[in-house]
């Protein structure tokens, strides 16, 4: 008798949504994630208000947001939305990006911020790589902001205490919201918090950060998460 092999079912695509009022650049972008084979493009939306419907009724694991739109402040429509679907991912794009910009991005709750003149491939790594609770930022972004990773982690800059016990949360393995709820801080004041430490250690990402860190001498071996 011949056996039926169970294959396991293949991984459902990312579902996104694009927000940028340049419909031009939004559609060439949709079509980049449609050729992904692991990413679904499901809807474009060229301002704050089509987003935060396209949002409720798509119900996408991802958005790409314009940092600035016609009708307001994409930073601002992503923290209304990571409020509203805790679970959703979403990723800034900006024509200029700044230490400000770094900061309220990463306080909203977005988990990547991105050049929109950078390479595609590294939107495209933001997309599968990015995780709620996490902010991601290129090196080269830090470096063009003038932190040098390389320099940081040999002469790393002192930590306020609570930047410090940040720091040590993450070494732990925590997310942002847990470090809050350890803290007793709003999520989004831990974010920045979380941001800070980010740049001041030069890392694109909490577990850089641990490990420029661990090199660094700021924690220890035993603090990090197994």
């Amino acid at each position: 008798m011949a056996q039926t092999v169970s294959r396991p079912a293949p991984a459902r695509p990312t579902r996104i949504v694009v927000v940028d009022d340049h419909l031009m650049f939004a559609q060439l972008l949709a079509i980049t994630l449609a050729d992904q084979p692991d990413m679904e493009c499901v809807g474009i939306a060229g301002d704050v208000a089509v987003a935060l419907e396209m949002v409720a009724s798509l119900q996408p694991d991802l958005v790409l947001m314009d940092a600035r739109l016609r009708d307001g402040d994409g930073v601002a429509a992503t923290a209304e939305l990571v409020a509203s679907h805790p679970r959703l991912r979403v990723a800034v794009l900006s024509g200029y990006i700044d230490t400000t910009l770094m900061r309220r991005a990463a306080e909203a709750g977005a988990c990547a911020l991105h050049p929109k003149d950078g390479d595609v491939e590294e939107i495209l790594h933001a997309v599968r790589t990015a995780r709620c609770g996490s902010f991601v930022v290129q090196p080269r972004l830090l470096r063009n902001l003038g932190v040098d990773p390389a320099a940081l982690a040999a002469h790393p800059p002192s930590l306020s205490a609570i930047e410090h016990e940040v720091l040590q949360f993450l070494a732990a393995g925590l997310d942002a919201s847990v470090i809050a709820q350890e803290l007793g801080i709003p999520v989004g004041r831990c974010r920045g918090h979380v941001q800070d430490v980010l740049t001041k250690l030069g890392a694109p990402s909490p577990l850089e950060a641990v490990v420029v860190a661990l090199r660094s001498g700021l924690v220890g071996v035993s603090d990090v998460a197994s």
